[in-house]
């Protein structure tokens, strides 16, 4: 299975998604229950009817006003949306997504509320090669989206490279225990329900440390179990930092 046979299963799944009613980042499936963020602030339901997500990495970041924050794999912009309140007027909330179809829909939903959210943007563009400038971000956020991506190590180089010294890349994904079967690897309808392309905890501290950053935490939310294939996959919460001073 070839790369970009990945990314157009993964792309067509995900427009299917921002111009019908169905719902949930990874199909509502592969990720599991999403952990509420409680932020004090609602978001657009236009936004949040096409996020499950595993989990909520806002929950992970303690912004100050003025900070930036980019999100990868924005969707339908929840998170976007939210940071945006988070960081008020003078900071910015950034969403990449490679998904036309979701850009499109984020950006009607931001135009429809006015001013309200002027401080987000919505970027086309996959997150192996982020459409932002290097480091000029606080932030780097995501929601069940990395295990989608064909090149991790591209996508945590990529991070590493728009983060300014000292800031945080904090996310939520699906991890697994221990490596799974081949054909599980090779099941493309696992890849877009976020199985497929899950790395395991010990891959993605690896994969991190290489691209630079240190510090690396693995938080599991929850266990589940997949369907036909016998292993259990974790929805997780995981948080890094780009030191100071590094490469």
């Amino acid at each position: 299975m070839s790369d970009l046979e990945i990314r157009k299963a993964v792309k067509e799944r995900y427009a299917k998604m921002a111009t019908t009613s169905e719902v949930g980042s990874c199909g509502g499936d592969g990720c599991g229950d999403s952990t509420v963020v409680s932020l004090g602030e609602a978001v657009p339901i236009e936004a949040s009817s096409v996020n499950a997500g595993c989990g909520s990495p806002l929950l992970l970041v303690s912004p100050q006003q003025g900070d930036v924050i980019l999100d990868l794999g924005s969707g339908g912009g929840i998170d976007v949306f939210r940071a945006s309140v988070m960081v008020g007027g003078k900071g910015r909330a950034i969403g990449v997504d490679a998904t036309p179809e979701m850009i499109w829909r984020a950006r009607e939903t931001k135009a429809k509320y006015g001013g309200k959210y002027s401080n987000a943007e919505f970027r086309l563009g996959e997150i192996e090669h982020l459409p932002v400038e290097s480091g000029s971000v606080d932030y780097v956020i995501s929601n069940c989206v990395i295990n989608l991506a064909p090149d991790k190590a591209a996508v945590f180089e990529e991070a590493f490279r728009v983060l300014k010294g000292g800031g945080t890349f904090a996310v939520a994904d699906v991890t697994l225990p221990t490596e799974i079967p081949e054909s599980a690897r090779k099941d493309m309808d696992s890849w877009s329900a976020c199985i497929a392309g899950a790395l395991t905890d010990s891959a993605y501290k690896t994969l991190l440390t290489r691209a630079g950053f240190r510090g690396v935490e693995i938080e599991h939310l929850s266990d589940s179990n997949v369907g036909e294939y016998p292993f259990t996959y974790h929805s997780s919460h995981i948080k890094a930092k780009k030191p100071r001073r590094g490469p």
